[in-house]
């Protein structure tokens, strides 16, 4: 079912036809950005998706959400998140770069300010079961903390192969007292965790909240979870007057699989068209071998777990198994904020190989002594792809930390 069967036709999106960049911050009433977003959902989910719709930006923008949100941010999160001068970094480039230390976060990612909102809004929607899916195991981590905070009951999927090579994330969900469901379909990995979430919330849709880890799904997801991201680049402007006298840097980078942290590091910058907006997705092997999961790069308009956006698919319109090194990346869509950031020319998205991202990581490593999640690597990679001025300012969003791929990095180390 969708709230909205005639908006299905999908049209081109150009920069002079579609949407104001500034109406690409926030969905129109039904959820879309420009001509992607929506809901579109099998009638078993619709009170599920209605009760939230009808709800959240009252609860969002009431003054009790937001002194409590605003609290455990700070004093259990531990945000305002530094925004570092990489000096070493900077002098190999060229140019002046800023990384906003979201690895620095409680749990260890930018997951942590989705799952504190999301939970808020869950309580004031009277659920006591959380369910969550999960990639690189950062959002269940985060989802598993904040339920343990708040004594609710947390099922955390993620997919089979995941689970394997995300085992230090696994055990701190356990240890904190979440259930992890492995997903043994498709290819084992977020977008099977995906579905399975989405199956449980069908079959308990009166006691329990699925927090979405990115900026994806049906309406009011999206938007939603780009509202609680938006404290990035919320802190960026404040820091940047602080550090550069000006607010406006010339270029935000981040990385993006389904997009939150990217969402949440452009969100304040999205009518600021003298920012450069980049978004780095994984290439895997390569654009061209078909093991990646570039959807900006590659996609077509579709529909997957409840929004039409750019998605991976064949000539029939079928989901093509996404791949790459990293696991939170390794999905065959996008949010469609991200999509109409791109359609409209608004934004740029970049491809990057494992390799590529292998070698940023290892830089970043050796001249700051901070190890980045896989993720975050493949944004770092954007500055061998993109030329910066002396005087330019970049920021690149370091959502993760890298103890979770370490396995990943040791196996791939070199003397």
């Amino acid at each position: 079912m969708s709230y909205l069967a005639e908006k299905q036709e999908v049209k081109p999106v150009s920069a002079s036809s579609a949407n104001r960049f500034g109406a690409l911050q926030n969905p129109d009433p039904d959820g879309f950005y420009g001509q992607f977003g929506g809901a579109f959902i099998p009638e078993m989910l619709h009170p599920n998706v209605e009760e939230l719709r009808n709800c959240y930006l009252q609860i969002l923008e009431s003054e009790d959400f937001q002194t409590e949100f605003r609290h455990l941010l700070k004093d259990y999160a531990g945000r305002a998140t530094p925004l570092y001068y990489a000096k070493r970094l900077s002098a190999h480039y060229g140019t002046k770069i800023y990384l906003k230390r979201e690895d620095l976060c409680h749990t260890g990612a930018h997951k942590v300010n989705n799952t504190i909102g999301q939970i808020l809004l869950a309580q004031r929607l009277g659920k006591r079961r959380i369910i969550a899916e999960t990639g690189a195991g950062q959002h269940g981590v985060a989802t598993a903390t904040v339920c343990a905070l708040m004594g609710l009951e947390c099922v955390v999927y993620m997919g089979a192969l995941d689970i394997e090579r995300q085992a230090p994330n696994v055990a701190r969900m356990r240890m904190l007292g979440a259930t992890v469901v492995p997903a043994k379909s498709g290819n084992q990995t977020l977008k099977d965790a995906t579905n399975e979430a989405i199956r449980d919330w069908i079959c308990n849709p009166t006691d329990t909240h699925y927090i979405i880890g990115s900026v994806v799904g049906p309406h009011p997801y999206p938007d939603l979870v780009a509202r609680l991201q938006s404290v990035i680049s919320e802190e960026i402007r404040a820091q940047m007057l602080e550090k550069e006298g000006i607010a406006n840097p010339t270029a935000i980078i981040a990385c993006v699989g389904g997009g939150s942290n990217a969402a949440g590091a452009f969100y304040h910058y999205i009518e600021e068209t003298d920012v450069r907006l980049i978004g780095a997705e994984a290439a895997g092997h390569g654009v061209d071998t078909g093991e990646t999961a570039a959807t900006i790069a590659l996609g077509k308009p579709g529909i997957l777990h409840g929004s039409l956006s750019m998605l991976i698919q064949d000539g029939d319109g079928q989901v093509i198994e996404p791949y790459s090194i990293s696991a939170g990346l390794d999905y065959p869509g996008v949010g469609p904020l991200h999509a109409s950031l791109g359609g409209s020319g608004r934004a740029t998205y970049l491809p990057v190989t494992d390799q590529e991202a292998l070698a940023a990581a290892f830089q970043l490593a050796r001249l700051e002594g901070i190890i980045p999640a896989l993720e975050t690597a493949h944004a770092l990679a954007v500055l061998e792809k993109e030329k910066f001025e002396k005087n330019d300012v970049v920021v690149i969003c370091l959502s993760g930390r890298g103890d979770k791929d370490l396995g990943t990095y040791t196996t791939n180390l070199t003397p």
